[in-house]
């Protein structure tokens, strides 16, 4: 049985406020590409298909859309959700959509139920877990006692091995799930799932399957050969540099028989670059970057003025920007610090250069004083004394 492991879809999710919806769709079109070219059997979907509980329409149709090209492509779909995902909503009308080959796994009296699909060589097992709220989840699973992720995680595979020990043998078993596990590199975009400080869980509570297809975090990652995260399928910050991909998993009569890396299409470059304004709107070594979206650090010495409005001139898809002038300010001191010992005029002047990196003209100083007299700073020269 051949496997396509994916995860972190976040359909409906925006990159600094820039709709996505069209290079998520472009690049699921290619996930069903796939799906026929390497006669994939079953695509295993580990979490986060949508960027909030209540998607947009929009978000809906895509995803729909995705869904559909893949089984359309010969695959039967096993989905769970995430912790960005509403369980209810997504697994809404699971029993009706398992007819049509969509397996929806998202709450708890179903982890220990799989989805049952055999191959020349017998059944395989596939258990979805959901992501597990920890407090809700320890009731919900019978463990009042169980800690934070690791405890309602080791409860839920405690259930799909025993559920095995059950079944026919020589059946193979994959568990999806959506999770912290230790040892995993996190990037600038996935949601914190800490509870208490504490939201890794050991690779070893996963022991005793065959394959584990991990959600949550956005990087393809091997934790061990049976045990990897997918990542998500585009970037979603700009510290996500490794290219995506997913993961072919193999299973032959005796379990895993190997893994490989499939990379995915990207729709649009990722690029940072660091300069002073002029610099970038006029050298020709940066028109490059046209195309790319665009992550952009200011270093002139002054903060130029409607910045962004400039830079999309040469650089239409620019989403992110920053001023860190040469030879800028040091680490910032506390508004205490800042203040003792400054009049009101003085706190004024100096929060217009921080702000602007220039000292302000006599004028705009002239205009200050009367603002302060007209604000009831009667004296604005007297000395704060905090």
């Amino acid at each position: 049985m051949r496997l396509l492991h994916t995860s972190d879809w976040h359909v409906g999710r925006t990159f600094h406020g820039t709709d996505l919806l069209a290079d998520q769709d472009a690049v699921l079109r290619h996930l069903a590409e796939l799906v026929e070219q390497l006669s994939v059997d079953v695509v295993l979907v580990a979490g986060d298909v949508y960027d909030r509980a209540v998607p947009s329409a929009e978000a809906v149709r895509v995803a729909t859309a995705a869904l559909r090209r893949l089984r359309e492509a010969g695959a039967q779909l096993v989905i769970t959700s995430g912790n960005h995902d509403s369980a209810a909503r997504l697994g809404a009308f699971a029993d009706f959509a398992e007819a049509g080959g969509l397996h929806l796994r998202t709450t708890v009296d179903a982890i220990d139920r799989p989805v049952l699909l055999e191959d020349e060589h017998g059944p395989v097992a596939l258990y979805g877990i959901p992501y597990l709220e920890p407090d809700p989840a320890r009731h919900a699973l019978g463990v009042p006692e169980a800690k934070g992720h690791t405890g309602v995680l080791t409860e839920a595979m405690r259930r799909v091995k025993e559920d095995l020990t059950e079944r026919e043998p020589g059946t193979r078993s994959v568990v999806l799930a959506h999770a912290f596990v230790t040892g995993g590199v996190g990037s600038d975009s996935e949601r914190t799932i800490a509870v208490g400080g504490v939201e890794q869980v050991p690779g070893s509570v996963f022991d005793g399957v065959d394959y584990v297809a991990l959600g949550h975090l956005h990087g393809p990652q091997r934790l061990a050969e049976h045990l990897r995260y997918s990542g998500s399928p585009l970037a979603y910050s700009f510290s996500e540099t490794s290219r995506k991909s997913v993961w072919i998993v193999d299973l032959d009569a005796q379990g895993l028989a190997g893994v490989d890396r499939v990379e995915l299409p990207v729709p649009r470059e990722l690029a940072t670059v660091r300069g002073r304004l002029d610099e970038l709107l006029e050298d020709p070594e940066y028109g490059k970057l046209s195309g790319c979206y665009l992550s952009v650090t200011l270093t002139d010495p002054v903060r130029p003025v409607d910045a962004m409005r400039r830079l999309r001139t040469r650089f239409p898809h620019a989403v992110h920007l920053e001023w860190q002038p040469e030879g800028g300010a040091g680490a910032a001191l506390r508004y205490s610090e800042a203040v003792r010992g400054r009049t009101d005029l003085e706190i004024a002047e100096a929060f217009i250069a921080d702000c602007r990196g220039s000292e302000p003209t006599e004028r705009e100083r002239d205009l200050l004083v009367a603002a302060l007299e007209a604000a009831g700073r009667a004296n604005p020269e007297r000395k704060d004394v905090r």
